[in-house]
Order: structure tokens, then C-alpha cells, then sequence
């Protein structure tokens, strides 16, 4: 999976679609993301100790990692592509303007 934590992404499909937000959460096992104010559902908590509220509160759900496209500074939503550098570690680059993500 090549998005990571902290990379800002654009939702591609589904109801969110057009929706850009920072990845706060990267689950690679299941192939998914959880994208800030993207994908959001209600759910229902009853109150729990002396200071948490019961209620109806907002939770991001994950998305699938298809479902969404890293953003490059220069050209918006773009694909990743991979390049060795002289050190020999990977990076990241974007597909349409080859700089560094």
C-alpha cells in the first residue's frame, strides 16, 4: 500500500467523492484508510464514567484504499510511481510531474 499516514488525499468515489483530507489512519492488512471529514457516519455511545456524554456523535469510517488518490502540490490527484534513488531507498514520485512526494 503506498499511502501513508499523514499524506493528503482526494476521494474518487462514492458520496465523499471530491473530498480532500489528511489520512489519519493507514490499516494495510485490510487495504483501507480512515481520511479526516471524509466518510463520515453516526453512531450512538451511551455515557461512560463521570464526564463522557451519551449521545449521537460523528465517526470516520475507513475507506477503501482504491478509493482514494494522493494529491501532488503541483498537478491535484495523481498516482503514485516508485524510484530507486542513488542510496538505493525507494520514493515516492508523482506519475504526471515526476517530483518527489
Amino acid at each position: 500500500m503506498r499511502i501513508r499516514k499523514g499524506d493528503t488525499v482526494q476521494v474518487l468515489s462514492g458520496k465523499h467523492r471530491g473530498k480532500q483530507g489528511k489520512v489519519m489512519i493507514a490499516i494495510p492488512e485490510q487495504g483501507k484508510v480512515v481520511v479526516d471529514g471524509a466518510n463520515m457516519a453516526k453512531r450512538s455511545s451511551k455515557p461512560r464514567g463521570q464526564t463522557m456524554q451519551g449521545g449521537i456523535i460523528d465517526k470516520d469510517m475507513p475507506l477503501p484504499v482504491s478509493a482514494v488518490a494522493i494529491v501532488c502540490p503541483n498537478d491535484g490527484a495523481t498516482r503514485i510511481g516508485m524510484r530507486i534513488d542513488d542510496t538505493g531507498r525507494k520514493i515516492r514520485i508523482c506519475r504526471k510531474c515526476g517530483a518527489e512526494l
